[in-house]
């Protein structure tokens, strides 16, 4: 089967659930298993289409007629809708095989149909994003995965915090859709003369050369549309409230995948509708980049809910891909062709490493929450020992996100680096300044994120049992959920240690939109090495890497381990004091407490203290109660402000209402005689 007939069985495959689930209602179990193992399946051929158009270069084209009169849905897969699709499919895959596990852990009373058809909807609105080829069928595509994912985090609806953060997920939602609406119809007329609908269909689009300002409205319009989506800053508030209290695997799929469709459109919009722009457009790209990535980890260093942690890290890592993103626009604008193809891997590669290790952090949240009933880190801690396999896993995902050899994390960082450094002189010296500084802040971003996750590994699998409950409690998952932690972690280090054949396959990409490759520069010296630009300037290898790594723990084994008496196991040892308890060990607002005194001008913060009753001296307090509050400002200064005005016109527009027929009489008259008066 060619690639195009393979996605299209992907997408009716991935529908099926949609049918069956109602069907086999009465038998939970039945449901649970046939409808995953049915998504699976169906991810399974996304994988192998996407793989296929990219490695083929397909470029294939379908009209649906299933429109309105005369505006049939368009459908394309070309290598840009094949990469995005492989993503999609693959985390998609290995969420389905975790979802049958984790599924089956939902309270008996909770509605599974519901849940099955909304995240096969889901999943569906996902794959006909990036395979739609019109404007109209993308907004369609989008809706229903908006729609379906608003249901999703809403899924247990008896939660006011719930039902508040579905709400504002879809509020910001349909702002940004409205942008990238108000865009298409910006270049849909421009690309036909504003004289019949053809001008609606991608192929038209591309075809059409814009002039500067319309194409900047355009830009500007998806822009702001799309990161709306994708959660960038200062567009990010609802990502940190609706990926926590969605079901671990939506979470997972959120974060992971659905970001990624807004990654998606601002490639197709920029490198392929628009294709020319001025060099600042890749600067406001950057800049929104860098500010997102910095802020986005401050965020998650002051987090102690393990799942708001891992949403603000999706805020960072989407600045991380916009950085490569802005960076390859800035090249393409100076006719840099092999600069801006090495800047656009760098954010394609992040995109694919991101939706793997964040994936996989989010099913380990998941396997840690379905164990503990827990979300709140200060609640756990000593789990290494009841939950050894998510912890391993886990602890892959932590070391990936954190940019640390030999996982993929490090490698599309690392080209992002590159991308920094190679940097020749440019004609603005804004830029020339820009571009360093953008370099450090990303090496900061990269410290923070590690320091980030030896908090979330640490405080929530070492050290003692600090829950309220009996840690005989909590015990391992099941296999379907490792199982799926385990595929997400091992293609994290597959992508760590192969980066070479990954870039090969994907280089068409760069070759089209911008008009460079690097595979050949890439692969000179074979698999084991990536010299992104020459050898001469910096190479690295994986492989040897982890090769070394090995041999370290290998000798330190050795070491340790070959005489019996070697190591001497004994109490913990604390300044003299070996009764170490629960008490005395890190938590996750102590832990943040130095960066909250560096960055705390980022953060609205409220701090207090009190003494206990009862008080026998009030220098000496038997017990204190510490709180601690850290709010986002964009809150107080952006949302609340537009928040408190809508009210306001609300309420005024509301004194309109009086009940009255005669007023409402009084409105139509004074309507119909301005209208008179204007029209006349």
């Amino acid at each position: 089967m060619a690639p195009f007939d393979i996605a299209i069985v992907s997408v009716f495959l991935m529908a099926s659930p949609v049918i069956l689930a109602p069907c086999c209602a009465k038998s939970r179990g039945l449901t649970i298993y046939l409808s995953f193992a049915v998504t699976a399946a169906a991810s399974l051929a996304a994988v192998a289409a996407g793989i296929l158009a990219v490695h083929y270069g397909t470029n294939t084209s379908a009209i649906v007629q299933m429109g309105l009169p005369d505006l049939p849905f368009h459908l394309r897969l070309d290598p840009l809708a094949g990469f995005f699709l492989c993503v999609i499919g693959l985390l998609s895959l290995f969420v389905s095989i975790y979802s049958i596990g984790y599924v089956k852990g939902f309270s008996p009373s909770r509605p599974i149909v519901r849940f099955v058809v909304f995240y096969a909807l889901f999943i569906v609105g996902m794959l006909l994003v990036v395979l739609a080829d019109d404007a109209f069928f993308f907004l369609v595509a989008w809706e229903l995965m908006a729609a379906s994912s608003y249901f999703l985090v809403m899924y247990e609806d008896e939660k006011a915090e719930n039902r508040r953060s579905a709400y504002l997920y879809l509020v910001i939602a349909h702002v940004g859709a409205i942008a990238i609406l108000l865009s298409f119809g910006v270049m849909a007329g421009l690309a036909n003369g504003f004289e019949s609908f053809q001008g609606y269909t991608f192929d038209s689009m591309r075809a059409t050369t814009y002039p500067v300002g319309w194409a900047t409205a355009a830009f500007l319009l998806s822009f702001f549309g799309f990161a709306a989506k994708a959660g960038v800053i200062p567009l990010h508030v609802w990502l940190p409230e609706a990926h926590p209290v969605a079901p671990s695997n939506i979470s997972a799929l959120m974060s992971g995948v659905m970001l990624k469709t807004s990654i998606y459109g601002i490639v197709r919009i920029t490198f392929d509708f628009l294709k020319f722009f001025p060099w600042w457009w890749g600067g406001i790209v950057l800049v929104l980049g860098l500010i997102s990535a910095v802020l986005g980890v401050l965020y998650a260093l002051m987090q102690h809910d393990l799942k708001r942690l891992l949403a603000y890290h999706s805020v960072e890592n989407i600045g991380i891909i916009l950085i490569g993103l802005g960076l390859s626009m800035i090249f393409t604008s100076f006719q840099f062709p092999v600069l801006a193809a090495l800047a656009l891997i760098a954010a394609l590669y992040h995109t694919l490493n991101h939706a793997m290790f964040k994936g996989l952090l989010f099913m380990g949240a998941g396997a840690v929450l379905h164990a503990t009933h827990e979300r709140n880190m200060e609640e756990m801690g000593g789990l290494i020992h009841r939950m050894p396999w998510t912890s391993v896993f886990f602890l892959v995902g932590c070391v990936s996100i954190a940019a640390l050899p030999p996982f993929n994390g490090f490698v599309s960082e690392w080209l992002t680096f590159q991308a920094f450094l190679l940097s020749p002189a440019l004609q603005r010296p804004i830029l020339n300044l820009l571009i360093p500084l953008g370099a450090a802040l990303l090496a900061l971003t990269g410290a923070l994120a590690a320091a980030c996750f030896v908090k979330a590994f640490g405080v929530t699998f070492l050290g003692h049992w600090r829950g309220h409950q009996s840690i005989q409690r909590v015990h391992e998952v099941g296999w379907h959920m490792r199982t799926g932690m385990m595929l997400a972690a091992v293609t994290c280090f597959a992508l760590g240690i192969f980066p070479t054949i990954v870039i090969n396959w994907m280089d068409v990409l760069p070759e089209r939109l911008v008009g460079g490759r690097i595979a050949a520069s890439a692969g000179a010296y074979g698999w084991m090495w990536l010299t992104p630009y020459a050898r001469e300037r910096a190479s690295y290898s994986g492989f040897n890497v982890f090769i070394g790594i090995m041999l370290v723990v290998f000798v330190v084994w050795l070491l340790l381990h070959a005489r019996k008496k070697a190591v001497h196991r004994v109490p913990i040892w604390d300044c003299g004091f070996e009764k170490i308890n629960a008490r005395m060990q890190y938590t996750a607002t102590s832990f943040s407490m130095p960066i909250r005194r560096i960055f705390g001008f980022f953060f609205h913060i409220r701090e207090e203290s009190q003494a206990v009753e009862p008080i026998r001296h009030p220098a000496y307090p038997e017990k204190l109660q510490y709180r601690l509050r850290v709010r986002d400002r964009f809150w107080n200064w952006l949302y609340k402000p537009i928040g408190e005005g809508a009210f306001f016109i609300a309420r005024k527009i509301g004194n309109l209402q009086q009940g009255r027929i005669q007023v409402y009489l009084i409105y139509s008259l004074v309507t119909i005689i301005v209208l008179l008066v204007f029209l006349g």
